[in-house]
């Protein structure tokens, strides 16, 4: 069973300069809410209780403002900084003790999922033993992605970076599950040509040894990388639509960690003290009235 989780919210946010300048990508918002709420609370919906968010250095107060040390959603938030983006598999040398002995889940900082079915998903992901599992999303464009083929057992047997010859439509998204034995898998790849340690790199170190399954987010559910203005305005809009069609939040941390009763109604109270008045803590104050 994995029990920790990492969030990996540092990088340069490049394509979304000048915003990204003064601050930290995760930071913006989709809608009423900063982007690190959706990630944070897609591992809270898997269960998992114990957070590293790895964040680039001297940007750790910025996080801390907002998402202290988790002691108000029942869970543990810790920290940890990224000099410089080394590639993604860095952040299991930067969690490294972090991790310990254990198992462990990745989830990338800018990468927002939803759907319905996406809790029995994740809760089926963190049973993982031995291996390592991916999500995966059909894509209109694969050549964009980092994409994988599947068998008849959904075993990867290949996974290919932004392929120019179409192999699937399986693309491979920012949300990953892997034995202890990631550490050091990741200690011993070497720096591609953009001078980084790279995912595919990693997962075909598993999928070498027959290691490496595949999940999927069920037709209806979403996944979005929110890395480009583009992008993650159109994130922002479909997180509008649905809240204001629904009246229900994504991505409300203190209802999440209500249902799963690792917190109680004086914890939304000081919550809403925290939020102040506005449209998310009038939200809240609904949660007391239902429970």
């Amino acid at each position: 069973m994995i029990k920790k989780g990492i969030i990996l919210a540092g990088g340069t946010g490049s394509r979304m300069s000048p915003l990204t300048k003064a601050v930290n990508k995760q930071l913006l918002p989709i809608h009423d809410k900063p982007l690190i709420f959706y990630p944070l609370s897609v591992l809270m919906l898997s269960g998992i209780r114990d957070v590293l968010i790895i964040v680039n250095k001297g940007q750790l107060n910025q996080f801390k403002k907002i998402l202290p040390n988790g002691n108000n959603l029942g869970i543990k938030i810790s920290y940890a900084e990224q000099k410089n983006p080394k590639g993604l598999p860095d952040a299991f040398l930067v969690g490294k003790k972090f991790i310990g002995n254990e198992n462990v889940a990745l989830i990338l900082g800018d990468n927002f999922f939803y759907g319905q079915s996406l809790t029995k998903i994740l809760k089926k992901c963190v049973k993982l033993k031995v291996g390592a599992t991916v999500i995966l999303h059909p894509v209109k464009n694969p050549s964009l992605y980092g994409v994988a083929n599947i068998d008849k057992k959904n075993k990867i047997t290949k996974i290919i970076e932004k392929p120019k010859k179409k192999i699937s439509n399986l693309a491979v998204t920012g949300f990953y599950f892997f034995d202890n034995k990631v550490i050091n898998y990741s200690k011993n790849l070497k720096p591609s040509k953009r001078k980084e340690i790279e995912i595919v790199d990693l997962l075909n170190k598993y999928r070498e040894k027959k290691k490496l399954s595949a999940k999927f987010i069920s037709r209806g559910g979403a996944w979005l990388d929110t890395g480009s203005i583009e992008d993650f305005y159109n994130t922002s809009a479909f997180v509008a639509a649905l809240e204001n069609r629904q009246g229900l939040k994504i991505a409300c941390l203190e209802e999440i960690a209500l249902s799963n009763k690792w917190i109680n109604k004086t914890n939304i109270l000081n919550a809403i003290k925290f939020y102040g008045k506005c449209s998310y803590s009038q939200y809240l104050s609904t949660l007391i009235k239902k429970s």
